[in-house]
């Protein structure tokens, strides 16, 4: 019989955020796969939790995974656990847990903290919809990919960054969200100097102008206004002629009442406004 995959959520910052039952899980498993065996050793030792550790992490993620499956399938119970908060979320796990998935081994996740909703709920912004996108890709092709679909984003958007790359992260929001966006900079989450910032892309490029970042930073932000954004799609037409504005989607095949309806919903107008119009210009 196969063991089980313990996803076991770890303090963020206050240790006393540790739930009894992840506790309990730590102190029974075979094996306890950590991120960062260093940090995990010392959480361990505060608690006086004395079991196997092995490294998992970003760069061994895909190899260790099959050793641990092979162990799973032994009948080895495993932990995972991330530096920090919930394993899964912006972290290796997430790649053991789905080959667990995929080799029908049980995989169970034990809550406890999180960064995101920590962050989310102190914020005070929207919660009902929101969008979580870790960290950024690296790659900038891709990277320019991502922003450009959150230029559009309405649910409120969570991100993750280093204070390393936060300077250059929030002067890139700026150019594609617009320095106005509200936003709300979280840093040191849990702990004695815990912050929750609110403001705008703007005030947090300036504050940061002459102040180095430092520890981990989550950031909120607000999403899209839909009647800006529609406002911008309408005003982007307003230099079009409306002759050519209905041509352009007749070249596209459709039919001239199909595109004087289309032209009309592009302007926010009736479409007997548009029909009037091309009468005028005969």
């Amino acid at each position: 019989m196969s063991g089980v995959l313990y996803l076991c959520a770890t303090p963020i910052g206050n240790l006393g955020d540790i739930t009894q039952r992840v506790l309990d899980t730590l102190r029974s498993v075979d094996l306890i796969a950590a991120e960062d065996t260093r940090n995990t050793r010392s959480l361990l030792n505060h608690f006086d939790i004395h079991r196997p550790l092995t490294s998992y992490h970003e760069h061994n993620k895909y190899d260790k995974a099959e050793e641990l499956i092979g162990l799973l399938r032994d009948g080895r119970n495993i932990a995972c656990v991330t530096d920090a908060g919930t394993p899964a979320i912006s972290d290796p796990g997430e790649v053991l847990c789905a080959r667990c998935i995929e080799e029908g081994i049980r995989v169970t996740s034990l809550p406890g903290a999180c960064a995101l909703i920590t962050a989310l709920t102190l914020s005070g912004m929207p919660s009902r919809r929101f969008s979580f996108e870790g960290f950024l890709p690296p790659d900038k092709k891709e990277r320019a990919h991502v922003l450009e679909q959150l230029s559009a984003e309405e649910r409120t958007m969570i991100l993750y960054e280093s204070p390393h790359h936060l300077t250059g992260t929030l002067e890139e929001l700026g150019r594609v969200l617009g320095t106005d966006r509200k936003l709300v900079l979280c840093r040191e989450l849990t702990k004695k100097f815990e912050e929750a910032v609110p403001g705008t892309i703007a005030s947090a490029q300036e504050f940061y102008r002459s102040s180095a970042p430092r520890g981990e930073y989550v950031l909120v932000l607000a999403g899209a206004d839909p009647k800006e954004r529609e406002e911008k799609r309408r005003a982007a037409w307003d230099g079009v002629d409306i002759e050519a504005h209905v041509a352009l989607y007749e070249r596209q095949g459709l039919e001239r009442k199909e595109a004087m309806k289309r032209a009309a919903a592009d302007r926010g107008v009736p479409k007997r406004e548009i029909y009037q119009a091309l009468v005028k210009n005969k």
